[in-house]
This record gives structure tokens, C-alpha cells and sequence, in this order.
């Protein structure tokens, strides 16, 4: 059993794996004595990722830390400075160009910031865009302007805002489709795959037909990263 552990900007998420099926659990009440490796990814430094290495160290779990390269298998990653692109990035790639071969890509990860990457079917990370998340994008309006105010019970629309609340969130909403259609304008294909994750993901998927909303698309592609690395 393999034991994923993702350390994001707000949160740690962890999960296990077992014969290729990937299951999101508790980190409080963990199977160590069933657990055979650790591999995790991690934005920045984490109190509690150091608490479960330490469990790992005591249990003899050998940990294996998801690095972005310039070159893995057929996946190329864009940044002449790869180390540079954030991991969950990379991992969000590894996983489309896996799950969805031959196929040009647009992967979007919405969390604290959107990021837009476009990848091609023959595996180019071509480069992408980092966006503020929604709830900053309108947090930051809010707490820089006088006369804009937001309401927590208006939710996020792709119509026209008919008042100050759901212009801004509408606003924002709007911003970042825009930016996934951009996006496609830099494929020759102009009909790319578009898989979106994170906490917002599923409402961006509702705007495109035949998009692919996947929760767990950054805990997959640690996985192929720890699989692919082997080889």
C-alpha cells in the first residue's frame, strides 16, 4: 500500500493506494504496518508532513519526495528554470498526459491561485499562467476599494451582475473562463481536452461542454510521477 501525501498553499491531503485505486483518508488513523512507501509533494515547508515522516521514519517507510524535471518519460516541461514550476503543477500535467494520451491538454488547478497550463498531445508542456483563485481575486477588490463590497450568500455566475456582490464574484468568474479560452489559442487544436481539479474545478467545468472535472487529478499524477521515476 502507498501512502500520497499533497501539501498545498492551505492544506495537506493525503491518500492511499492499493493495486492502481486511489482513495483519499485520514491522516490521524493511518495503516502503517500495511503502508510500504510514502510519496508526497509539497509547496513549502509543513509541521504536519514533518509529523508523518517522522511516524514513516519510526514504521521504516522508506519516503520518496515528487520533484519537478526537465524531462520525464515523454513529458517536457516548459520553464527553462524547471525547478521554478510548482510541483502540483507538474503533477497535474504528469496526469493528463497519462490518463489522456495523444491529446492536446489545457489543465486548470483552482485553489488559493488558478493555474492555466496548455500541454500537446506529443507531451510539450508549452507554458501557462498563474490567476489569483476566485476568493482571492474578490477578497482583494474588496479589501482595496472603497465602494466594493461582496456578500457570502451570492454565488458565482457567468451572467451580467445586476449588483455590486455578483458583479465582483460574476466578474471574477468570467476572468478566468476568459483566460481557459485564451489558453486554447495557443494549441492547433482548438478543441483541447480541458481537466480541471481543485475547489472551485467542478463549477469552471460546468461552463465547457466536454470538460472533465477530476478531484483527485494531483494525487494521481504523484503516483504516476513515483511510477515513472522507477523506470
Amino acid at each position: 500500500m502507498r501512502l500520497l501525501i499533497d501539501v498545498g498553499n492551505t492544506a495537506l491531503k493525503a491518500a492511499l493506494c492499493l493495486q492502481g485505486e486511489i482513495k483519499p483518508c485520514d491522516v490521524s488513523a493511518l495503516p502503517w504496518r500495511q503502508i510500504n512507501e510514502l510519496v508526497y509533494a509539497s509547496v513549502g515547508k509543513n509541521e504536519q508532513l514533518n509529523g508523518l515522516l517522522a511516524q514513516a521514519s519510526a514504521f521504516q517507510v522508506p519516503c520518496f519526495e515528487a520533484k519537478v524535471t526537465k524531462q520525464l518519460s515523454n513529458l517536457s516541461c516548459a520553464y527553462q528554470q524547471f525547478s521554478n514550476l510548482g510541483i502540483d503543477r507538474w503533477l497535474g500535467l504528469i496526469a493528463a498526459f497519462q490518463l489522456w494520451p495523444q491529446q492536446d491538454c489545457i489543465v486548470i488547478d483552482t485553489g488559493t491561485a488558478t493555474t492555466i497550463d496548455v500541454l500537446t498531445a506529443q507531451g510539450q508542456h508549452l507554458g501557462g499562467w498563474i490567476l489569483p483563485g476566485l476568493d482571492l481575486m474578490t477578497r482583494s477588490l474588496t479589501q482595496n476599494t472603497q465602494r466594493v463590497f461582496d456578500d457570502a450568500n451570492t454565488p458565482f455566475a457567468n451572467e451580467l451582475g445586476v449588483n455590486t456582490p455578483n458583479g465582483l464574484k460574476n466578474g471574477a468568474l468570467v476572468a478566468t473562463l476568459g483566460a481557459v479560452e485564451q489558453a486554447k489559442l495557443h494549441l492547433t487544436n482548438k478543441k483541447p481536452q480541458l481537466i480541471f481539479a481543485g475547489g472551485y474545478g467542478a463549477l469552471l467545468k460546468a461552463q465547457f461542454l466536454d470538460a472533465i472535472y477530476d478531484p483527485q487529478l494531483v494525487m494521481k499524477g504523484l503516483n504516476y510521477w513515483y511510477e515513472l521515476s522507477k523506470n
